[in-house]
């Protein structure tokens, strides 16, 4: 059962925010696996690639792009695709957002990942717990 930690980030609001972060792995099209450390967010519809991943991962942008929008309301363009994605020993193939400008945040979201694990958000405790549904 996976279980992952929250990382002590500089905050705006406060000086010091923690903040959900799971190590997970993808899966580049030749074959190897590469590490993806991004903000566990319930409030995202779908996981989130920054730019450069995609790249690493072997992704060549499409004329296939749709907008996302999310708190701030501002358009970001992405392609939707499909990853290998390893969360512990569980090996998923999530549709994924990748994004097409660097600026944007690594989330692991909702879609196709959220429905295959029981999540247990354990804020004193600074851990997450994600316990794969039978």
């Amino acid at each position: 059962m996976p279980v992952f930690t929250y990382r002590k980030e500089r905050g705006k609001i406060t000086k010091i925010v923690y903040r959900p972060v799971a190590k997970v792995y993808v899966q580049s099209l030749k074959g190897e696996w590469i590490p993806f450390a991004p903000y566990i967010d319930s409030g995202a519809d779908i996981t989130l690639l920054p730019y450069s991943l995609g790249l690493k991962l072997g992704f060549k942008p499409t004329a296939e792009i749709v907008e996302l929008h999310g708190v701030r309301g501002i358009g970001l363009p992405v392609e939707i695709r499909r990853v290998k994605m390893r969360i512990g020993n569980i090996e998923l193939n999530p549709r994924v957002a990748w994004a097409l400008i660097e600026e944007a945040p690594p989330l692991l979201g909702r879609l196709d990942i959220f429905d295959e694990f029981n999540i247990t958000f354990k804020e004193k405790e600074g851990k997450i717990i994600f316990e794969p549904v039978e």
